[in-house]
């Protein structure tokens, strides 16, 4: 093959795309306008391999504009300008469509030359990113452009595409391979929702059966090049953020088997660490002072991951999720110190009581009364400063254990 299979393969219809039906279906806002001649400034986000160059190509073919491309990793600001000195030519009368991937590597400078051209729609952007367009990309693009999501393709979209390519092969090429369905299967689903990666696999499973007339891909084959290929996880990128996220929020929803399935795709994306980092803040941002010794439990489980390293560490783990995501929830730790703190940062502060400033200067004699010398270690006595005395910031959680400390303190108190 002269090019890579990915690209002798790629769709030349929307109908032809395997998946997002959210933007592709038939009566889809996205597709009706597309195909009514209506070709906006647009910035197509979502992860590799999901079709995002694909549709961008067959819209460029599509439109009645003269087409450039340029990819934002290879690009400098003379390519752009050089893109933007064919305006009003005559080899580009009705526009410009300019097809930008990978734009979240242009600089803002580079990405500002680009202004006054989609302001005046001589020339027509659309742009692609893995990474969230609200951070990788110039304020002043987005507000001139359509954000769409492309989303990661599900198995049986992979599967599809993956059958359509082994025939459109076959028909190119004059073979007859066969692909058996558990070969099709471990293809669709190990390739994390990524067609160019089960393209790329198939290609070097062709190449393996010898291009031969009548050659087999089995299950067998398939397995040694799928290999811990399912996941998709960046220590940097939104899908590492992502997958963080839905750990901390399956386990504040008390949903210990969705809290499991992240926390397994972390450690299949060798994620141990962050997942640990966050699994010490969860014990003490969502369970707290609702059972204080998940803290240390969950401190103990993952100090013997890191220990023991995986695959062991994923059972300690697992523990701490299980833990954490069944035990009472309580942020009232959290709440209270978020709390004093907005009232810090608005000045709400004054001199520390006399009775409570180091004893050890002679002039700091205030009168300070030792709790511990009076019934039930607790006296009466003001801590607060003068200008913020009344203010509470801890209010006790509906969990028994804190209900059990304020009506232990509510009768000591009265008393």
């Amino acid at each position: 093959m002269n090019k890579p299979l990915a690209a002798a393969l790629r769709p030349e219809t929307l109908d032809d795309v395997c998946g997002q039906q959210h933007l592709l279906s038939k009566n889809s806002v996205f597709r009706r306008a597309i195909e009514n001649g209506t070709i906006r400034n647009m910035i197509f986000y979502g992860p590799s391999g999901v079709g995002k160059t694909t549709v961008a190509s067959i819209i460029a073919k599509m439109a009645d504009k003269r087409l450039f491309k340029l990819n934002g990793t290879q690009s400098s600001t003379r390519d752009i300008k050089d893109i933007i000195a064919q305006v009003n030519t005559l080899g580009a009368e009705n526009g410009i469509l300019l097809y930008l991937d990978e734009i979240q590597y242009l600089n803002k400078k580079q990405q500002q030359s680009l202004l006054e051209v989609l302001e005046d729609g001589s020339v027509t952007l659309i742009a692609s990113t893995t990474e969230n367009p609200y951070f990788a990309i110039f304020n002043a693009i987005l507000s001139r452009s359509t954000i769409f999501e492309f989303k990661p393709l599900q198995p049986e979209d992979i599967r599809t595409g993956i059958e359509k390519a082994v025939a459109k092969y076959n028909r190119g090429n004059n073979t007859q391979i066969a692909l058996t369905e558990k070969a099709a299967d471990v293809l669709a689903y190990g390739c994390g929702g990524d067609m160019r990666k089960s393209y790329n696999a198939l290609e070097l499973l062709i190449a393996a059966a010898g291009y031969s007339e009548k050659a087999v891909i089995d299950e067998a084959m398939a397995k040694q090049v799928s290999q811990r290929s399912a996941n998709r996880f960046d220590n940097s990128g939104d899908e590492h953020y992502n997958l963080l996220s839905a750990l901390q929020k399956s386990i504040r929803g008390s949903d210990a088997d969705a809290a499991l399935h992240y926390l397994a795709r972390l450690l299949e994306g060798d994620g141990m660490l962050p997942a640990i980092r966050r699994l010490l803040i969860i014990a003490c941002e969502d369970i707290g002072l609702a059972y204080p010794q998940a803290i240390s439990v969950t401190k103990a489980c993952c100090d013997i991951a890191l220990q023991t390293g995986m695959p062991e560490a994923r059972i300690p783990l697992s523990d701490a999720v299980i833990l954490l995501a069944t035990a009472p929830k309580s942020n009232s730790g959290e709440a209270a110190i978020d709390a004093a703190t907005q009232v810090v940062k608005r000045g709400g502060f004054g001199d520390v009581p006399a009775h409570l400033k180091d004893g050890t200067n002679p002039t700091n004699n205030g009168g300070y009364r030792y709790p511990h010398s009076y019934p039930n270690h607790w006296v009466a006595q003001q801590y607060l400063p003068d200008n913020i005395k009344d203010h509470v910031y801890y209010n006790y959680g509906e969990n028994r254990t804190e209900q059990a400390a304020k009506a232990y303190w509510d009768k000591i108190k009265n008393k």
